[in-house]
């Protein structure tokens, strides 16, 4: 199974790259759409689980290969894996990121530039690695039940870059969001003052861009690609699916679900009138493609990539 599906835009290389597969609970991942609509799209498991996507995006660029998320990781516990239905066990590194990295010719260590779309465990996961045992997910710190460990950054010769705002909500979270902001995937690299702190849209290299599309977490972003008339969108958790590509298709798992429909709104409004390429992080099958305008909301359409 190839774990790249490569494309260009204009003259940039990139490749979409299967990290992996997760299941969440499928009723929270639409929100108030009612299970007999959603599940014909993507069937749940007996737990009411639907799988998911750990896709994440490279970008080869004259800088240095740019890597857009960065999945889960390796760094949780066997029964957090068991809750999640986590499955991204690699055979030439931590995980299967590594794995697709290398179809992809590229080794960790060539990453020059890792961009995060926001700071939950499964899109930031995968900065950092533990090479000895589980930390505390909580601290950061070693679990004092395991062997002491070793956390690292995955990807050595990097910057990380990410929106200021969303690093200071992610260290002041509450009930509803501290189970989804992991210190280990972020605190590692303040440590040793690696974070581009981003403030708003903006250019982060020549031709690769941010815009903020808050709804799901207020300082959510997508990553632009453009080059030659050319553009690419990853969504991240703004359209974690092709499934939720309908305006009212909105996650249970936003906290601001009206913000997210007019952040919906006006990035689809703008990729059907531009013909955008669009990434699908969390996909379990669709990787790229584009939206073209149905009635007064959006229809996923396929990309061809021969």
């Amino acid at each position: 199974m190839t774990l790249v599906t490569s494309f260009r835009v204009g003259r940039l290389q990139c490749h979409a790259l299967e990290g992996g597969r997760q299941r969440l609970d499928g009723g929270a991942m639409f929100g108030v759409v009612p299970k007999p609509l959603w599940e014909k799209r993507i069937p749940a498991d007996d737990r009411n689980r639907i799988p998911l996507g750990l896709r994440c995006l490279l970008v080869e660029h004259e800088a240095g290969p740019v890597l857009v998320d960065t999945g889960i990781g390796n760094k949780e516990s066997d029964k957090f894996r068991q809750i999640y239905g986590v499955e991204n066990a690699g055979t030439k590194g931590p995980t299967q990121l590594e794995d697709a990295l290398a179809e992809a010719g590229c080794k960790p260590a060539d990453v020059k530039f890792v961009i995060n779309s926001h700071l939950h465990f499964d899109h930031a996961g995968g900065n950092t690695f533990v090479e000895d045992g589980p930390t505390d997910r909580r601290t950061g710190e070693p679990d004092r039940l395991s062997v002491r460990p070793s956390v690292r950054l995955s990807f050595p010769n990097a910057t990380y870059a990410v929106q200021k705002g969303e690093l200071d909500f992610a260290r002041h979270t509450n009930e509803r969001t501290a189970a989804s902001y992991l210190a280990p995937n972020f605190e590692p690299v303040s440590a040793v003052d690696r974070w581009n702190l981003l403030e708003g849209d903006g250019e982060v290299l020549p031709g690769i861009s941010v815009i903020r599309t808050p709804g799901h977490v207020p300082h959510h972003q997508c990553i632009m690609v453009r080059d030659g008339g050319e553009t690419a969108c990853f969504l991240a958790d703004l359209v974690p699916t092709s499934a939720h590509v309908p305006l009212p298709w909105i996650m249970g798992y936003d906290l601001e679900p009206l913000v997210t429909f007019e952040t919906k709104r006006r990035v689809l409004g703008q990729a059907a009138a531009e013909g955008w390429i669009l990434v699908f992080e969390h996909d379990p099958e669709r990787a790229l493609g584009r939206v073209v305008q149905d009635g007064k909301s959006f229809a996923y359409q396929a990309l061809d990539t021969r």
